[in-house]
């Protein structure tokens, strides 16, 4: 069969593509091998937030963030929380995936797709899930794959049974105890997760902090959440083995002799997932970590093959695919010549308090060039945190001391995520600090600490009156 658009891929990346090539008038032929809807909806993110809020609803009934209101947590039913998370999962992926590919109308296969053909000439070839093959030829191919968590070389790891991002989400028990392997995002959310649930955690991190790519306030202030929950960090820390026996695993620490426990977790990041593609046969290259190389456009080193999301060695987040996604379909179909602009990219990593961050970093701003003023804020002077007797946390801002402009905010708080967008549009339109201290913030609310942050730049922050005038 002939299509105008043949996709390999059903995440974000995919079906903004889709979308995007279907609103052109396109013929649009999706192939899946596995579970549609890629890694966030099934495995990423919304399982994980999912059990995420299950996990901090427990934590505030067990009265750990307002004392003196009682206790009510009492032990997990592991198997109805992991049930009720893959009901979740199930609607959302119907309603978000399978449903809106049937309204727009494109066809979806189920099989495992390669090139081949020629680089003048590619094609597909799916081995289809009912056992026969199709040959799809397009004018236009999108390699949207994603990613997989990758595991660090270490001897005995491979042999272990170790738990990843994906699978530690398919348990259907709480581990009495568990090692991570790994202090960035996943492996910190998930930390969190499972201490919050009854574990006994253990957090093994090889870089000298936690959250080791933000700045470094908001490393210690995680860290010391951690440790109020009874969470285990140990940084700085290169494992050198990994053993396993009937009670469990075995980390062998550098100098540092042994950690043990029940079940182990490697959450130290994710590789492209390109295997199987024979994407040398028809002339794609591919980077050191086995990425897609593209251009700002997302066009391959074949002008009929793109590639969108994490497959490109892109920023790992579902937003990021999408658009990208969108725009390859765009340049491919229209010759639109869209670009991505990342200067405001957030991120976000939904532990509790949560972190999130948009722009250049202390150190990024020097090393660009800036003559940097910054200035710390934390949340013990924001009333709305005070309220919610939680003032775990701070907010960061960088600034150009010459242009008094924003270039970077970062935030560790509860409502991090959300406060984080009010810095993305500032810096979408190149806001100074004297505006985000005079913009208007309603009384109460966790918008006053990016005010509050701004205000601290002239003025002692103590000495305003509850309304931040």
């Amino acid at each position: 069969m002939r299509c105008d658009v043949a996709i390999v891929g059903s995440g974000g990346a995919a079906f903004g593509a889709a979308i995007t090539a279907v609103g052109h008038g396109a013929r649009v032929v999706m192939v899946e091998r596995g579970t549609v809807g890629g890694t966030c909806v099934n495995t990423g993110c919304v399982p994980s937030k999912a059990l995420l809020a299950a996990a901090e609803a427990r934590h505030v009934a067990a009265g750990q963030r307002f004392p003196g209101v009682g206790s009510s947590a009492g032990p997990v039913d592991a198997g109805a929380l992991f049930a009720g998370k893959d009901a979740l999962v199930g609607g959302m992926r119907a309603v978000k995936y399978v449903d809106l590919a049937a309204a727009y109308g494109w066809e979806m296969v189920q099989g495992t797709a390669a090139f081949a053909g020629t680089a003048q000439d590619p094609v597909l070839d799916v081995a289809l899930a009912d056992g026969g093959m199709r040959r799809i030829e397009a004018e236009h191919y999108l390699i949207a794959t994603g990613s997989a968590p990758w595991a660090p070389p270490i001897p005995g790891l491979e042999q272990s049974g170790y738990l990843t991002s994906t699978t530690a989400l398919e348990l259907d028990r709480v581990p009495e105890s568990l090692l991570v392997l790994g202090g960035n995002a996943i492996g910190l959310e998930l930390a969190q997760l499972f201490a919050r649930l009854g574990s006994r955690v253990t957090v093994v991190e090889a870089l000298d902090r936690i959250a080791p790519f933000e700045e470094p306030e908001i490393s210690a202030g995680i860290a010391a959440v951690f440790a109020d929950e009874g969470i285990a960090v140990h940084t700085s820390a290169t494992t050198t083995a990994v053993a396993c026996d009937r009670t469990g695993h075995r980390l062998s620490l550098a100098g540092a002799g042994e950690l043990h426990g029940a079940d182990l977790l490697v959450a130290t990041g994710r590789r492209p997932a390109t295997s199987g593609l024979n994407l040398d046969a028809v002339g794609v290259k591919t980077g050191e970590r086995g990425e897609v190389v593209v251009d700002d456009q997302q066009r391959t080193s074949n002008p009929h093959v793109w590639a969108a999301g994490d497959v490109t060695g892109a920023p790992q987040f579902v937003y990021v695919a999408a658009a990208q996604g969108s725009v390859a379909a765009d340049n491919a179909l229209a010759g639109a010549a869209r670009v991505l602009d990342y200067t405001s990219l957030p991120r976000v990593t939904f532990t509790s308090p949560a972190i999130a961050s948009v722009g250049l970093t202390d150190h990024q701003a020097v090393a660009a060039g800036y003559r940097c003023s910054c200035r710390v804020l934390p949340l013990a002077y924001v009333p709305r945190a005070i309220v919610n007797r939680d003032t775990r946390g701070l907010v960061k801002l960088v600034a150009d001391r010459d242009t008094d402009r924003l270039l970077g905010a970062h935030i560790l708080a509860e409502s991090a995520g959300e406060l984080i967008t009010t810095a993305v549009h500032a810096l979408d339109n190149q806001a100074t600090i004297t505006q985000l201290a005079q913009a208007w913030t309603p009384y109460l609310t966790m918008g006053e600490a990016l005010k509050l942050a701004a205000q601290t730049f002239t003025r002692d922050v103590s000495q305003l009156s509850c309304c931040a005038a």
